[in-house]
């Protein structure tokens, strides 16, 4: 079994900053990439940010330059910080890892339970 749990949701004012951790737990081989996706209320669950074993990330346009996705190998956790937050970033946030549980088989994808992320005045 493994498990995700995120943390560091919040409210926050326009232009403020908050940083959100997920970690991981239970029978792990190994973990390849790690990611968070959002998803607003009405709208589909949208992809935020990634970042793979070797350290490369990626963003969405919506967030470049704002966020900054980092991972510590060692405790198996990812983080999103979080700057200049605008109200269109409120979201509920979800973690997810592509993560091995046994070495004779590939990757399987886990999500976390989401942290609500509100930006208002």
């Amino acid at each position: 079994q493994v498990r995700l749990v995120e943390s560091g949701g919040g409210l926050v004012q326009p232009g403020g900053s908050l940083r959100l951790s997920c970690a991981a737990s239970g029978s792990i081989f190994s973990i390849n990439a790690m990611g968070w996706y959002r998803q607003a209320p009405g709208k589909e669950r949208e992809w935020v940010a990634t970042v793979n074993s070797g350290g490369t990330t990626n963003y969405a346009d919506s967030v470049k330059g704002r966020f900054a996705i980092s991972r510590d190998n060692a405790k198996n956790t990812v983080y999103l910080q979080m700057n200049s937050l605008r109200p269109e970033d409120t979201a509920v946030y979800y973690c997810n890892a592509n993560i091995r549980s046994d070495p004779r088989l590939g990757g399987y994808n886990y999500w976390g339970q989401g942290t609500q992320v509100t930006v208002s005045s």
